[in-house]
């Protein structure tokens, strides 16, 4: 069964930015805002563990796990094998 490259990228990131986003606000919930520099912080430019770091967060996370999706899509797409239909006696 092959995937459709949009719609699986589109999930990926849907369920990565939204993701990022409510870890970013669970964060703030429990330590307060940061605006020391984080790891992601580093990856993703901008995202800071504040209120409006977690929508450049969902962004950032957002455009990342679309292509990430649609590369993975593409390329479980390319290696899919093909095999004959069998028939259950």
């Amino acid at each position: 069964m092959k995937l459709d490259i949009r719609a699986f990228a589109l999930a990926c990131g849907l369920l990565w930015g939204t993701g990022r986003f409510v870890v970013t606000w669970w964060i703030m919930f429990f330590d307060g805002s940061v605006t020391d520099p984080t790891f992601l912080g580093r990856i993703y430019r901008g995202y800071t563990i504040t209120p409006l770091g977690s929508f450049v967060g969902l962004a950032w996370a957002w455009v990342d796990g679309v292509i990430g999706g649609a590369i993975f899509a593409w390329l479980y797409n390319r290696l899919l094998v093909k095999r004959p239909a069998t028939i259950e006696l």
